[in-house]
């Protein structure tokens, strides 16, 4: 029997819903690895809605669930009817999504809130002992759920320039969290919360290892559940 693996979305597009390549990753590794999946996002209006072609905000409204559709070929549910007891884990692809849709990061860092149906999500993993994957920025996720979590989002300096926001490792520590350095092509496992992260496009590398270190998160996930 494959491993049951909850695959929670939002949106679609880097700068205002999940990273794409992140998310397909997740799901190529996934796929590799025998699990049965199925994707989940929240019903909510997102935060803002992003031209990507210029980079800049619009004034359409768009909501997360039915942009997550396009990513999912329309095979979706409500995050809201997630139920942990149906699945051996849970993984969070990355995107500016998550920091402003799934929890308020982008906007307020440290401080943000996150959204009532994520923040149980996790909570329900976790007591359940079951494994949670984050990977780019979703790792803020567990700092701000879990205090005292290990996690990484790379490295907590910006080496030679591979790493603009290398500034988000001290946050997390200011959470009360520990950040453990890690390579592109590498993810960390958190024994003692069974949570498994990995920067992703948190550092400016070729696609290629961008999909490998999500391949090791996606393993040790699967290893644990």
């Amino acid at each position: 029997m494959g491993k049951r693996v909850a695959l929670v979305l939002a949106g679609c597009g880097v700068f205002d819903g999940s990273e794409i390549h992140e998310a397909s990753a997740a799901l190529v590794h996934l796929s590799r690895g025998g699990a049965e999946v199925k994707i989940f996002a929240p019903n909510i209006e997102q935060r803002d809605v992003v031209n990507h072609l210029k980079g800049s905000p619009t004034e359409e409204k768009r909501n997360v669930l039915v942009e997550s559709a396009r990513l999912a070929r329309g095979n979706i549910q409500d995050l809201s009817e997630l139920k942990a007891g149906e699945f051996d884990a849970v993984i969070f692809p990355g995107g500016f999504g998550v920091a402003k849709n799934l929890c308020s990061w982008a906007v307020d860092g440290k401080n943000c809130t996150v959204n009532e149906h994520v923040n149980a999500t996790l909570q329900a993993f976790h007591s359940a002992k079951k494994p949670i994957g984050l990977c780019c920025i979703s790792p803020v996720l567990a700092a701000k759920v879990f205090p005292g979590c290990e996690v990484t989002v790379g490295q907590d300096k910006n080496v030679d320039g591979r790493f603009p926001d290398a500034e988000t490792a001290s946050a997390i520590a200011e959470l009360g969290c520990k950040h453990i350095c890690k390579n592109v092509n590498e993810s960390h496992v958190d024994k003692a919360n069974k949570i498994v992260t990995t920067c992703a496009f948190m550092c400016k590398a070729p696609l290629h290892e961008i999909f490998d270190g999500i391949g090791t998160m996606v393993q040790e996930v699967l290893k644990l559940a």
